[in-house]
């Protein structure tokens, strides 16, 4: 049985594997060249789904594999054959390559998602795949041989633990009672899995509990029934978690690690606070006893061999990077003329890290025309004016809070040493994503401190109430799965959840008095617009009256008619007869009131 080392590198848009030890089974002397060409060949997945094969040692491109994938590959596993990789893809499939043709074996689907992660067993005849559910196939009928439940993100990672099964009794078949490893994304847990001859069983046996997610994860196979599984796991915040376990069955609990590895600096005289060094990764040497550490920044990592010691729980290590990575004067440098400058001016070698400038703000109108030069002022030297630029970094902003672009740093010094200041700085901020970030980037241990202070400020005013429970939101949200971890969370948590209740119970009672409330205002608001309102002439444009309406009208226009009438005739009479006494009074004076009468008689 051959037996491989794989050092997989994982790139946003790449993961890159390199076999260091291939098979050992004798060979000819045609087959030793290509196992040599072959054993320094560097597979790299591109983002465009082609594959790259680099010679390490000639440093240049071998050969490229396409035709496999129509996404992103996100893993590539070397089988014991030299000649045969398996890739997965963002496609949902797995292909099997031939690199000395350069062509596919076998290409079949995977998963209904994506595809995360390859593994393949130490036998060499079955396959492990992962993209949030696990599946066992057997790679000469590309069937599913078991199926496991798996993550609830997609899994990055998958190893074997074991080679042998722990009970020797029964006889074994090249995969039952082999144990494997699995890690996802923004999960704390690293479950452990049996490969059993029941398909019923498809939940892990145990697991494994870390501070934050893990970036890289290397291990020794346990070889032996006796012999314990030693796992290094280095997580986002920078620490190495060390575990230590004989792996011999179902384990309830999570298991925590033996010893926790940190690495920081000793200080300097200007700021003796020690400052973490972020580890990226590990890896165990081939003794088993000793460690390779990978610290310090990515484009200049340094490279540490170590000691394992699992008898202290906790390991600080003080290292000077500053020392370590601090450039080198060329001698051939002093042959340049140095300028004459100013004696206040700093000068700053590009380079050093740590090298940070103050950020200019951009100056307002008002300090332009203050900043103007008055006439018989001598304009000030290039020298003044970049010395001017760079003290500035020396002023202290106000109340002495220090510059820093990440609020995960402001939280947890506030968090440390309970500055109300800071805490007020960094938790009054109304940004979602903001706040989501900071969360999310903050160390683990200051959740607990975190949770504690923002239950003290719910108990205050609504206003940074109502800012809290965003707060609250986003640390169940993305650290969950750790505060399920935490045997004491109950009475951790106890304060805030009566509150939460609390708070629950009486809402009710205040949706019913603003729903009364409102009503009032409503009421209120409504009167006061009436009288307000300008009084506005009443007199109807339009009659409209219906036939019963003009009957009426017009038996009372007659009845009116009737007595104007009557008027009228009782008027003409009284006129008539006061007319007759006149003529008589005449005509007697006249004395023609005889004749009048005979001739009257006669006309008659």
């Amino acid at each position: 049985m051959a037996s491989t080392k794989c050092l997989q590198v994982t790139h946003s848009n790449f993961i890159t594997l390199y076999v260091e030890d291939g098979p050992q089974r004798k060979k000819r002397k045609s087959e030793v060249a290509e196992a040599e060409n072959q054993l320094d060949t560097l597979a790299i997945g591109t983002a465009v789904g082609s594959i790259l094969l680099y010679s390490t040692v000639k440093g240049e491109l071998q050969s490229k594999l396409d035709g496999g994938h129509d996404s992103r590959v996100n893993c590539v596993r070397w089988h014991h054959d030299n000649c045969c990789l398996y890739s997965c893809s963002e496609d949902k499939h797995i292909v099997e390559w031939n690199t000395q043709t350069c062509k596919v074996k076998c290409k079949w689907k995977g998963d209904n998602s994506s595809v995360t992660s390859l593994c393949i067993s130490p036998d060499g005849k079955m396959l492990l795949s992962a993209g949030r559910t696990i599946k066992l196939w057997d790679l000469e009928t590309k069937e599913v041989y078991r199926h496991f439940t798996g993550h609830a993100t997609s899994v990055s990672s998958l190893m074997f633990t074991t080679v042998k099964p722990m009970n020797e009794n029964k006889p074994f078949d090249g995969i039952t009672g082999l144990y494997f490893l699995s890690g996802a994304i923004h999960d704390r847990l690293l479950s452990v899995w049996q490969i059993r001859s029941d398909r019923k069983e498809k939940n892990a046996v145990m697991s494994f509990t870390v501070t934050d997610e893990p970036t890289f994860i290397d291990l020794t196979v346990s070889e032996v029934k006796e012999e314990p599984v030693k796992l290094a796991v280095v997580c986002r915040d920078g620490q190495l978690h060390l575990f230590e376990h004989i792996l011999n069955g179902y384990c309830k609990k999570p298991l925590t690690s033996n010893c926790t590895i940190q690495i920081a600096t000793p200080g300097n005289e200007g700021d003796p606070t020690p400052k973490p060094v972020p580890i990226l990764a590990a890896a165990f040497c081939t003794d088993k006893q000793s460690l390779l550490l990978v610290y310090g920044n990515t484009l200049q990592p340094i490279i540490e061999k170590v000691s394992l010691n699992t008898t202290e729980s906790h390991v600080c290590l003080i290292r000077d990077i500053q020392k370590v990575l601090s450039l080198k004067t060329d001698i051939a440098l002093t042959k340049v003329k140095t300028p004459v400058v100013n004696s206040d001016t700093k000068v700053l070698v590009p380079g050093i890290p740590g090298h940070s400038t103050a950020v200019k703000t951009p100056s307002s109108g008002k300090e332009k025309k203050k900043n103007k030069r008055k006439p018989g002022e001598t304009e000030e030297s290039i020298e003044e004016q970049e010395a001017l630029d760079i003290d500035v970094s020396k002023v202290k902003t106000p109340g002495g809070l220090p510059q820093t672009d990440s609020f995960a740093v402001l939280l947890v010094q506030g968090l440390e040493s309970n500055d109300a200041e800071i805490l007020n700085r960094v938790l009054n901020t109304r940004k979602e994503n903001v706040i989501k970030n900071t969360v999310a980037r903050m160390p683990i241990h200051a959740v607990i401190p975190l949770l504690h202070e923002l239950t003290k400020r719910l108990q205050g005013n609504p206003y940074s109430a109502s800012l809290m429970v965003r707060w609250l939101k986003s640390v169940f949200t993305l650290h969950a799965s750790y505060l399920s971890t935490l045997p004491d969370l109950i009475p951790q948590l106890g304060m805030l959840y009566q509150l939460m209740e609390s708070r629950v119970k009486t809402l009710q009672k205040l949706s019913r008095l603003h729903g009364r409330l409102f009503i009032l205002v409503t009421q209120v608001a409504a009167s006061e617009t009436v009288q307000d309102v300008t009084e506005v002439n009443q007199t109807a444009k339009l009659v409209y009256e219906d036939e019963s309406s003009e009957e009426e009208g017009s038996d009372d226009e007659m009845i009116a008619d009737k007595d104007s009438d009557e008027n009228w005739d009782e008027d003409e009479e009284k006129e008539e007869q006061s007319d007759e006494q006149d003529m008589t009074v005449e005509k007697e004076i006249n004395g023609d009131s005889d004749l009048e009468a005979e001739n009257e008689s006669e006309e008659e």
